[in-house]
Order: C-alpha cells, then structure tokens, then sequence
C-alpha cells in the first residue's frame, strides 16, 4: 500500500509538481489574506488601537509574557527529543535549548522557517560533530512533534467545537466535525502503527528510525503542551467580551498559525492577522488588533531580539577560544620542544 505512495511523491518531486503547488498555495493564501485584510482594517481607527494597547492591564501582559516563555521553554524539548531518537544523548540539554529557542524565534520572522531554522541549527549543532543529514533528522523530527501536537490540538479542539473552525473555513460545522473525527482516527492510526514494530523512513544515511508508539504519545504531549502555552497567550490578551471559551480562541488560533505556516510569510504576516479577525469577528476589532500587536511583540519581536543577541554572543565567544587555539598551535610549532633544544646544546658543547 505505501509503495504507490511512495512512487506517487517520487514522481511529483521528479516534475517538481510539489513545488509549484506549493507557491501555488502560498501566492492564494497570500492574495486572501490581503484581500480580507483590507476589507476589515480599512475602518480601523488606529487611536482607538494605541489606546486599547495602553489599557490593556500589566498583569495580563505580564501572565502573557509567562505563558509566551512557557511555551518557548517546551520548544527545546523539540531537539532534545529528536536528539535522543537520532542516537546523539552526549551533546548537553544547553545545546539543544539554544537552537531550539534560536532556529524557532528567528524562523518564526525569517519566514520558511524549515530553511532558516535548519540553517541556524547546522551552524550551532556543527560545532558539536553533527553533520547536514543529523541535523536534517532532527528538523525532521522536530516537525514531526509539531505537525502530531497540532493534529491533536485541531482534532480534540474541532471535534468539541466544530462552530470554532466554521469561522475560520466557512464550511458547515457537521462536514468540519467530521474532517475533526477523520484527523483523530488517521492520528490514532499512525500511532498504532509506529506501535505495532519499528518503522523507518527515508534511504541510506537519510534513514530516519521514527519513535515507537509510547514515544509517539510523548511526542503528542509535547506538541500539545507548546500550543496549549501559546494559545493561552493569546487568549490573555484578547478581548474579555464576549468571552468565547479557550477551546474556540485555541482552535481559531491554531488554525490561523497554520495557515501562516502555510503561506511562509514571516510571521505569517498578513495570514495569521486575516485568520484572527474572520475567526473572532464577534469581538471589537481595534481591541482584537490591539491583542494581536501585544502578542506580536512577545512571541515574534522579544524572542527574535533576544536570540540575535545570544548567538552574537556566541560567536564572539567561539571566534575569540578559535584565535586562542591559533595561536597556541603556532606557538608550539615555532618553538621547538625543549628535549630537542637540550639535545642540541650537549651536541654543541661536545664539539
């Protein structure tokens, strides 16, 4: 049964089908977005957003903030768990944390996070013996988590809610409870699946050995963790009234992350703000925005800054221990050994 699939993909990829369709996707989510967003924000009084960000209470900021860094906090369990599934248990927690907070921040506003955030990680993870093909199984198990915590999240959250996603897709909330059940049972399915024997993926040195089914599970409970965090974020800030529930602001703002994901805008700019404001359309749209901006600056802007920063550091502090070692090795090679020096001096004299 999987080796039609696996043709099937061979041969879009041979065609480089996927790759069009994929701009395809992108340049229409794009075009949307845009559409939309004109249309809602073309009466916004932007005073009216200023001053619904200085009303907003420091302590929801504060809580919005803790739940931000909570969520970042669970992200570098991500490259922790593809690390040990790879194999590689010796390189330090520290390590996996700093590129898991930096490829995730910088990608997040980069845009085609799976490129920048690789990028990043290469270049700290290299440092350590890793090679491209380690670091693109732990991408691909990092995306894995994500992709396994979101399924979880969308199909529990819609299946409760189905009227949350109608909102977003415009589609009955019968045919979207149903897309829900038929999610939990193909999650369900590949956990059943990855539990029965161990399954691979991928040839030769890009084989990758995915986590069996308790692992799974782990897996699934990280995903559900980091987005349960992030959506919590947003529900803080957003208006108080009409108070929708957290399952219906979880489910429209996992949705319109995914559609951010999706058209690889950085940020999702444009995308995510469209996906908000059709999603919630009952709440007042210059204190959704004002919400939306608020969360902007904790979960894009400050991680971003922050990480630029501590990869600066490190690379001063890499480049400043390289140039000692130079130096060091020049040094012993230009002075000879003191045994030859001492053989030297005895030769002389003898003569």
């Amino acid at each position: 049964m999987l080796e039609p699939i696996r043709r099937a993909i061979s041969f879009l990829r041979h065609r480089q089908i996927l790759h069009k369709l994929g701009v395809a996707v992108s340049v229409t989510v794009i075009g949307i977005a845009c559409y939309v967003l004109y249309h809602m924000l073309r009466d916004i009084d932007t005073f009216e957003v200023l001053e619904a960000i200085k009303s907003t209470e420091p302590r929801s900021i504060a809580l919005a903030a803790l739940f931000v860094a909570a969520g970042y906090f669970t992200l570098t369990f991500y490259d922790l768990f593809a690390m040990r599934t790879i194999g590689r248990r010796d390189i330090p927690y520290r390590i996996n944390a700093l590129a898991a907070f930096a490829s995730y921040s910088i990608g997040h506003n980069v845009g085609a996070s799976v490129f920048t955030g690789g990028a990043v990680r290469y270049r700290i993870y290299s440092a350590w013996g890793l090679n491209a093909i380690d670091v693109a199984k732990i991408c691909f198990i990092a995306g894995l988590t994500f992709w396994l915590g979101n399924a979880a999240v969308l199909g529990l959250g819609i299946a409760y809610h189905p009227e949350a996603a109608s909102a977003v897709d415009q589609l009955p909330s019968w045919l979207n409870r149903l897309i829900a059940i038929a999610l939990i049972i193909c999650l369900v399915s590949y956990v059943v699946w990855v539990w029965i024997q161990p399954r691979n993926v991928g040839r030769g040195p890009w084989t990758v050995v995915l986590p069996g089914g308790p692992l799974t599970l782990l897996q699934i409970g990280i995903g559900i963790v980091d987005l349960g965090f992030c959506a919590l974020a947003m529900y803080t800030l957003v208006p108080d009234e009409p108070n929708l529930g957290f399952v219906v602001v979880a489910v429209i703002f996992v949705s319109a992350t995914l559609l951010g994901f999706a058209s690889h805008s950085p940020g999702g700019l444009g995308v995510f703000d469209a996906a908000m404001l059709v999603g919630l359309w009952q709440m007042d749209r210059e204190d959704l925005l004002a919400g939306m901006l608020l969360f902007r600056l904790l979960y894009y802007i400050a991680p971003f800054v922050l990480s630029v920063i501590l990869l600066t550091f490190r690379e001063v502090i890499v480049g400043t221990r390289s140039k000692r070692l130079r130096e060091a090795a020049a040094a012993v090679a230009v002075e000879p050994p003191r045994e030859a020096v001492y053989v030297r001096e005895r030769g002389d004299h003898g003569a």
